[in-house]
């Protein structure tokens, strides 16, 4: 559906690294320019932080759920959410966790 997303951050730097930290367990590498840092089709670059984002990522399995997750809270990123079962469907199993931004 999208080709890229932009994401405006306050600290290029900070939110590339929470990013290639919690989205290495999903197989994304960070690519970096002189003013941006891009995961696949999302694209972090300078400005003044969006409120309220929310990004939900596909991982393929539970496993991947749980690292990505871990990845974050062992690097000391702030846990919104455990790995789990949520209400929007059955089997819709998730882990939340906030950028520096947030």
């Amino acid at each position: 559906m999208f080709d890229h997303v932009e994401v405006p951050v306050s600290d290029l730097a900070r939110s590339g690294e929470f990013y290639a930290t919690v989205l290495a367990p999903l197989g994304l590498e960070a690519s970096e320019g002189p003013e941006m840092v891009e995961f696949g089709a999302l694209t972090l670059v300078p400005g003044t932080p969006t409120q309220r984002m929310h990004f939900a990522f596909m991982a393929e399995t539970r496993d991947v759920v749980d690292a990505f997750h871990r990845a974050g809270v062992d690097a000391g990123y702030r846990d919104n959410g455990a790995p789990g079962l949520r209400d929007y469907a059955p089997d819709y199993y998730a882990a939340y966790l906030l950028d520096p931004d947030s």
